[in-house]
C-alpha cells in the first residue's frame, strides 16, 4: 500500500492563474477592465428590452431614464476604452491556457481515500444542472435576474447538506431488478462528490460561486473556454460556460473548444472539459475516475451539428483517458454529462438519440432509442408558464410534476410542436453516462436517480428543472 502521505496527491501541474506568466495576467485583468463598461452597459440595454422587464402604465418614466442613461454610457464612454481593450484583450489568448484552477485552501481535507480491501463498495454522488448564469440583460429573456445573488444562492444551497424528501416515482411501476429507481426531489441531496454546471457565463456570479464552492467542497475548474479568434473564423467572446467541482482531488484536466458553431452559439467557446480525479488506493495503486463536461449546440434544428459534436467528443474521451491513465492505475468509472440539448422522445430528433455515444456510454434513465424509464422526467420548461406562481416554488412544482396534467401544463411539449408521447414526460435535455472499464477490477452500477425541482431563491425559477444527479455504486 501507499504511505499515508501519498493522501491527498499533489495536484500536478495546476496554476490559478490561466497564464503562464504574472505580467501576461496583469494586462489581461487590465483589458477586462477596460472591456467592462461597455459590457456592463450593452447588458443594461438588453435588460430594458427583456419581456419580464417591460413596464406598465407610468412606469415607462423610469424604465426609459435607466436606458438613455445606460445608451449615453455607452455612446460616451465605452468606445475610448473598449478598442484599446479589446487590442489588448485578443493578442493575450494566444498565451491563456483554457481554464482557470482554484485550489481548496490550506486546511481542506479530501474524503478519506477508498481502500477496496477494507471498503469493498463506496457511492459517489454526481450533480449535473444548467443554471442559466448569463449576464443579466440576457438572463431576463428566460425570466431570470441578479445573476450574482442567484449565483451566490445557488452555491449556498450546493453547501446546505439538505437531506432531500422521499418521494416514489410519481406513481410508475417500480423498476425490474437491478435497475436504478428514480426520485423526483425538491432538494439538492446531500453528500455531492461531483458538481458540473452549465452556462455559468457571467464572470462575475462563477467568481462569487467559485469563492463558496472551493473552501467547503474542493478543487473548482472555472472560466472554461478559448476565447479569441478561432478558426472557422469565429470570434469568442463567452466561454463554455462549464464549470466542475470535486470533493476529491484533481490529477489532470484538459478542454478542448468544438470548431462547429452557428448563429448565437458561436460566439460561445463550448466543448468538452475532461477531469481526472484521484478517488483512492488498491494494492499501492491508485484508484482513478474520469469525468468529461459538455453542453452542446443549443438551437433545436440543428441536429446534424451536434452529431458531428459528439462524434468528436468520443474521439477526445478516448484520447484523454488513454493520454492520463497510467498502465498499473484502477479505473472506477467514466462518466459523460452535461446539456447535450436535444431529448430522446421527439421524432425530428432522431439522428441525435440514434448517435453512437448511446453504445459507449450507458443512461441510466433511458431503455433505448424513444424509450425512457417510467420514472423518467423532462428537464425543460415551458416558456409560457415560467411566470406561473407553481412553476416558480421547487414544492408546489414538484407536486404538480407527480401528475399527468402537470407534467403536460408545466413542462415544454416537442420543438415545433411535433407529436407528444404518452404518457408525457416532457423533453429531458440533460445528461449523465457512465461506463466502466474492461480491464478494471472495479465495476459502476448506479444506485439511484434524481430530478430535482428547484427554484431561485431570489423568488424566480430556474430555465430548467434541474437535471439528474445519480449515485454511482462502485464494487470490486
Amino acid at each position: 500500500m501507499q504511505s499515508a502521505p501519498d493522501w491527498p496527491p499533489q495536484p500536478g501541474a495546476f496554476q490559478p492563474s490561466p497564464f503562464p506568466h504574472p505580467v501576461l495576467h496583469a494586462l489581461h485583468c487590465l483589458a477586462r477592465a477596460l472591456l467592462f463598461p461597455a459590457y456592463w452597459a450593452l447588458d443594461q440595454l438588453l435588460g430594458c428590452w427583456a419581456p419580464m422587464a417591460r413596464p406598465s402604465g407610468l412606469r415607462w418614466l423610469s424604465t426609459a431614464a435607466k436606458a438613455g442613461a445606460a445608451l449615453l454610457l455607452l455612446l460616451l464612454v465605452s468606445p475610448p476604452l473598449a478598442l484599446p481593450g479589446l487590442l489588448l484583450w485578443l493578442p493575450l489568448q494566444a498565451w491563456r491556457r483554457p481554464f482557470c484552477y482554484q485550489p481548496p485552501p490550506h486546511c481542506w481535507a479530501p474524503p478519506t481515500p477508498w481502500r477496496p480491501a477494507a471498503e469493498p463498495a463506496r457511492c459517489f454522488s454526481v450533480f449535473s444542472a444548467n443554471l442559466c448564469l448569463l449576464p443579466d440583460g440576457l438572463a431576463r429573456f428566460s425570466n431570470l435576474q441578479h445573476s450574482q445573488r442567484r449565483a451566490k444562492a445557488v452555491g449556498t444551497v450546493l453547501l446546505a447538506g439538505l437531506r432531500p424528501s422521499r418521494y416514489g416515482a410519481m406513481g410508475c411501476s417500480a423498476p425490474g431488478p437491478g435497475a436504478p429507481r428514480g426520485v423526483l426531489t425538491a432538494a439538492v441531496p446531500e453528500g455531492l462528490d461531483f458538481v458540473c454546471l452549465q452556462e455559468v457565463f457571467d464572470l462575475r456570479a462563477a467568481r462569487r460561486l467559485v469563492s463558496l464552492l472551493a473552501p467547503n467542497l474542493g478543487p473548482v475548474l472555472h472560466d472554461v473556454g478559448t476565447f479569441g479568434l478561432r478558426p472557422g473564423p469565429h470570434l469568442k467572446l463567452l466561454g463554455s460556460g462549464l464549470l466542475l467541482a470535486s470533493r476529491y482531488p484533481l490529477l489532470r484536466a484538459s478542454f478542448r473548444s468544438f470548431p462547429y458553431a452557428r448563429r448565437e452559439d458561436a460566439l460561445a467557446s463550448k466543448g468538452l472539459l475532461s477531469a481526472q480525479v484521484q478517488l483512492g488506493l488498491v494494492e499501492g495503486r491508485r484508484i482513478v475516475g474520469f469525468l468529461h463536461c459538455t453542453h452542446l449546440h443549443a438551437p433545436s434544428e440543428d441536429g446534424p451539428l451536434r452529431c458531428k459534436q459528439m462524434t468528436l467528443l468520443l474521439d477526445w474521451v478516448e484520447h484523454f483517458e488513454a493520454e492520463s491513465r497510467q498502465s498499473d492505475e484502477a479505473v472506477a468509472f467514466s462518466m459523460l454529462l452535461g446539456d447535450l440539448n436535444f431529448d430522446n422522445c421527439s421524432l425530428d430528433q432522431a439522428q441525435e438519440q440514434e448517435h453512437q455515444l448511446f453504445s459507449r456510454f450507458c443512461d441510466p434513465c433511458r431503455l433505448g432509442t424513444r424509450q425512457e424509464q417510467p420514472w423518467a422526467l423532462g428537464t425543460i420548461l415551458n416558456p409560457s408558464t415560467l411566470h406561473q406562481s407553481v412553476a416558480c416554488s421547487p414544492e408546489m412544482l414538484q407536486r404538480a410534476l407527480e401528475q399527468e396534467e402537470g407534467r403536460h401544463h408545466y413542462l415544454a411539449g416537442p420543438p415545433h410542436g411535433g407529436y407528444r408521447a404518452q404518457p408525457w414526460r416532457g423533453r429531458r435535455l440533460d445528461y449523465i453516462t457512465y461506463r466502466g472499464m474492461p480491464t478494471s477490477p472495479l465495476s459502476p452500477e448506479v444506485e439511484q436517480a434524481r430530478g430535482q425541482q428547484l427554484s431561485s431563491p431570489m423568488g424566480r425559477q430556474t430555465r430548467r428543472v434541474e437535471c439528474d444527479p445519480g449515485q454511482l455504486n462502485q464494487t470490486t
